[in-house]
């Protein structure tokens, strides 16, 4: 196929220029792919100057994108995931009869493992592997036939089978309020450090977001504490050490049995929160139906 019908640059350079963009760095893109930053440069300006724009600003020997860049970055990247992705699906090896769930790790472990055994009772002639992961869907090296995931989050190729509400409000540990009259108002909680799950991209609501939706003016003096984990995020917040944001399906264990309390009233709706993906593949196993079903039934709870 002649790609210029389709009025591409050449494509050797969108790779440099994609994990350039995803670093907003020259030398940690060459480290990555193995070049010269020399080289990573060479590519880029070369892109520049056939799309006749900057995608890049150089300032002090530092590298930042431009809008025209940030732009063009997403697009790249997600297409390249979604190669990236397919591939991933093709060269995969299935165990022989196993269905693959791909479950973000929050959702594995605070929603999906509870439930788990009324599949299996439900369906004992099923062989169930969950696949648990931080990473998004395109980001996954193995083939899955079934997945969860934020709906923010990269999801490629794979198909959309239906979404899922869910709820947003801070959690913390009884103890951290117990010398104060309760419920808090939103406002109130700028005086306990706030327990953050910072990633990038951020895939998630953070508080600022949160503050927003629930129309409280962000305080400059807020502490934050970040992780890069939610159920590490959770379990500081277990432990006393500040408020978290919680999703109701991941918490409300955590809530029954008085680990976790809600401080405040405010919360966030999401009636999109979740996503549940079924495999772009053709090799389509045949209980995919079925689990994804089962998921729908237990979602709509």
């Amino acid at each position: 196929m002649d790609v210029r019908r389709y009025n591409l640059p050449p494509l050797s350079r969108l790779r440099p220029f994609e994990a350039a963009a995803r670093y907003e760095s020259f030398s940690l893109a060459a480290d990555e792919l193995g070049m010269t930053q020399t080289a990573v440069s060479k590519q880029i300006a070369q892109l520049e100057n056939e799309l006749g724009t900057a995608l890049f600003e150089r300032r002090n020997r530092a590298v930042f994108l431009t809008d025209a860049g940030r732009r063009l970055g997403r697009v790249v990247s997600t297409a390249l995931a979604d190669v990236a992705a397919e591939v991933a699906h093709i060269r995969g090896q299935r165990r022989s009869g196993e269905l693959v769930l791909h479950c973000q790790l929050c959702e594995a472990f605070y929603w999906l493992m509870p439930r788990l055994s009324r599949f299996h009772e439900q369906f004992p002639d099923v062989e169930l592997r969950v696949l648990s992961a931080l990473n998004p869907l395109t980001q996954s090296a193995e083939a899955f036939d079934v997945a969860i995931q934020t709906s923010s989050r990269a999801s490629g190729s794979a198909r959309l089978a239906f979404t899922a509400a869910d709820e947003v409000f801070p959690v913390c540990a009884p103890s951290l309020v117990m010398d104060r009259q309760l419920p808090l108002s939103a406002a109130d909680l700028f005086s306990f450090p706030l327990l953050s799950h910072s990633v990038i991209p951020q895939d998630w609501m953070e508080w600022q977001d949160w503050f927003e939706h629930v129309g409280v003016p962000v305080s400059a003096h807020r502490r934050i504490m970040a992780f890069d984990s939610y159920p590490v995020a959770l379990q500081a917040a277990v432990a006393g050490q500040g408020v978290a944001l919680g999703w109701r399906r991941t918490t409300e264990a955590m809530i029954a049995e008085g680990k976790l309390m809600r401080p405040c009233r405010e919360l966030v709706a999401r009636p999109n929160e979740l996503s549940v993906y079924s495999s772009a593949g053709r090799d389509q196993h045949p209980d995919t139906d079925r689990l994804v079903e089962w998921l729908s039934c237990e979602l709509a709870q």
